[in-house]
């Protein structure tokens, strides 16, 4: 008999099935991207990180509030550094020299989102990290490299995720009663914090989700074990990129695919295949 060279993760149909009919939102850290990309080469409708990346469960909870409310950044919510104005609540892609420029690019994705969301029939959440920087009181998504000193670094807690998402459900439920969430923790490690550091934060996290989907709640909600994949199935090195933390193109794809298996139906997962294969030869670039 073949011996068996990696601990199998057990995945069950999720009660919900993706088509190609269904809209779907991704949010979160930059895992998030990765799942979004695959799924929009496949044919689905997406909307991605409408906010750019943001890792903690805080920084992600406060942009769904704002989705919902249709709420839009001010003078206020900017910062300038180094000749560049930041949003607090943005990724570093929506900086800019102009303010103008700058409220812009960030409002806009705002008012687009808030109509994709409100259609949506999925919402994945793509949990980093428990860490969070506060700056005067306020949870930032995003450091723009101003000094260190500025800020405040601690670790939620898992009471503080659960009593911040259980309301907001409530609130994406009223505000798209057609909505479903998945929730899914990063796989790509936060070493900054040492090994352990990173194995407590992704604890709080899983421990966090746990709760809130094994509480009754008005929007279905699930969890899809990435984290667990990366780290039972593909633990050889060989399945990271070169800075031995991100999850390597292979080990991506390895992971959608087991996303698909658990979520769609083998004639979506073979459309999603066609169409993806149809994306790559028409973004061929030959060699000249």
């Amino acid at each position: 008999m073949t011996p068996r060279l990696f601990t199998p993760v057990d995945i069950p149909a999720m009660p919900l099935r993706i088509s190609h009919d269904d809209s779907i939102v991704s949010i979160g850290s930059c895992f998030a991207d990765e799942m979004a990309t695959r799924l929009a080469e496949g044919g689905f409708q997406v909307e991605q990180n409408p906010f750019g990346t943001l890792y903690n469960p805080a920084s992600v909870a406060l942009g769904l509030q704002r989705l919902i409310d249709n709420r839009e950044i001010g003078i206020a919510d900017l910062v300038q550094h180094e000749g560049l104005w930041h949003s607090w609540y943005h990724h570093g892609s929506f900086s800019h020299a102009s303010q103008k420029e700058c409220l812009e690019a960030c409002n806009s994705r705002i008012r687009e989102a808030h109509h994709t969301l409100k259609e949506a029939n999925l919402l994945i959440v793509t949990l980093g990290t428990a860490y969070i920087f506060e700056h005067e009181g306020l949870v930032v998504s995003n450091c723009h490299k101003l000094p260190p000193q500025q800020f405040t670094r601690r670790m939620m807690t898992t009471s503080e995720i659960v009593a911040l998402w259980q309301p907001l459900t409530d609130r994406l439920h009223t505000f798209n009663h057609g909505l479903s969430i998945i929730f899914t923790v990063s796989p790509i490690r936060h070493m900054a914090d040492g090994a352990h550091g990173n194995n407590m934060s992704k604890a709080t996290l899983l421990l966090a989700i746990d709760q809130l989907i094994n509480t009754p709640l008005p929007t279905p909600s699930y969890y899809f074990p990435a984290y667990e994949i990366m780290l039972d199935e593909l633990r050889d090195y060989r399945f990271y990129g070169p800075d031995m933390v991100h999850p390597s193109p292979l080990a991506a794809d390895i992971i959608y695919d087991r996303f698909q298996q658990a979520t769609m139906s083998p004639s979506t997962i073979q459309q999603a295949h066609n169409t993806a294969k149809q994306h790559k030869r028409e973004h061929h670039i030959p060699i000249r």
